[in-house]
């Protein structure tokens, strides 16, 4: 597979998206919303196999682990994640999955493995039970959910052999060598991902919060600036040495007494870490392309250069094409769809 630069590539996708052929080899698709396959029968297509490198090694030590969570109401865009990532590695076949689950459920499994048949992946049950009682309503029901707050437990789940893993979400493509982003140097530090220090810090916690000197006091010494946790290399041994889950447990138990944030599973991860982390390219994470958490509402493109395009927000970019009112960024997301049958068009 000839790699394309990236600008020449967006507006390659772009050009395909916008027409009725289904000539890419991936295909387009704007069918139903997802549903769950009826009598175990896979409704996403095979995937083609990957072999971009002319020499690619078979060492554990070259492989790159790849932690996301599997539930039914977001495969359609784990699918389209996978493939986007195996599409643009040069080693395709060195990246190992990690899925995470919270109720097992057949027709999933079935699925994945009839789309991807050559896939390396494991599968890890995450028990909903370590983080009830724990879990605060938030903004958005969907940020709710026990398996969002998986990726605190990572450590705890993954086996000893996996000493760094790359925590992707499901809404989310890269249009990059997923390499790159794998070996950038943590000097020292467990995790890193795109910093946003430009972002208003402050309105991530409530004012109960910044009243509270003790409570803000946690940032003395740091310069905390916002990140998103959709996307980060994590550090696992420094992780379980630095007894990190338990420090984000913590605040969650804090949260349940005192109402110091409104946004799930993120704002106790910038107690934790904000301020200390490894800053990597924000190309790395361009973000909030599903628009905000209330209304979803369309967002552009952020300036300069993009190697991975996150629909974090309300608007997921399956939903947005099925009702035939897309987003202009969803047409980068929709030839990466494997969902039904490959002679759907736009204008189905």
């Amino acid at each position: 597979m000839v790699a394309l630069p990236f600008l020449g590539r967006l507006s390659f996708l772009l050009l395909i998206a916008t027409t009725t052929t289904t000539a890419f080899a991936i295909g387009i698709h704007h069918g139903s919303i997802i549903r769950k396959p009826s009598s175990g029968v896979s409704n996403f297509r095979e995937a083609p196999e990957f072999r971009n490198g002319d020499v690619c090694g078979t060492n554990a030590s070259e492989r790159i682990h790849i932690a996301m969570t599997l539930d039914v109401n977001y495969l359609r865009g784990t699918m389209a994640a996978v493939l986007s990532v195996l599409m643009h590695s040069t080693c395709p076949e060195n990246t190992e999955f990690h899925f995470l689950w919270g109720k097992y459920e057949p027709e999933v499994l079935v699925s994945i493995n009839s789309t991807f048949p050559y896939l390396n992946f494991r599968l890890y049950h995450f028990d909903s039970g370590r983080v009830r009682g724990k879990i605060s309503r938030s903004i958005r029901q969907a940020l709710d959910q026990p398996l969002n707050y998986a990726r605190i437990y990572l450590a705890d789940m993954l086996p000893p052999d996996v000493k760094r893993v790359l925590y992707l979400d499901s809404d989310l493509v890269v249009v990059d060598d997923i390499v790159k982003l794998w070996e950038v140097d943590l000097e020292g530090k467990v995790l890193a991902a795109p910093e946003y220090c430009h972002a208003n810090f402050t309105k991530y916690f409530t004012d109960l919060f910044w009243s509270d000197k003790e409570l803000s006091s946690t940032f003395n010494g740091r310069k905390p600036c916002y990140f998103n946790t959709g996307v980060m290399v994590v550090d696992v041994d420094k992780w379980r040495q630095g007894g990190y889950t338990p420090k984000v447990e913590k605040w969650m138990a804090l949260q349940k007494q005192k109402r110091i944030y409104t946004l799930g599973s993120l704002p106790p991860f910038l107690l934790v870490l904000a301020g200390n982390i490894k800053a990597v390219h924000h190309r790395w994470n361009q973000h909030g392309l599903g628009g905000d958490n209330l209304e979803g509402k369309c967002r552009s493109l952020h300036p300069g250069p993009i190697s991975l395009l996150h629909w974090s927000g309300k608007g997921k970019p399956w939903l947005r094409l099925d009702s035939r009112k897309p987003c202009a960024v969803d047409h980068l997301w929709a030839p990466y769809d494997l969902y039904g049958s490959p002679d759907h068009s736009l204008e189905e």
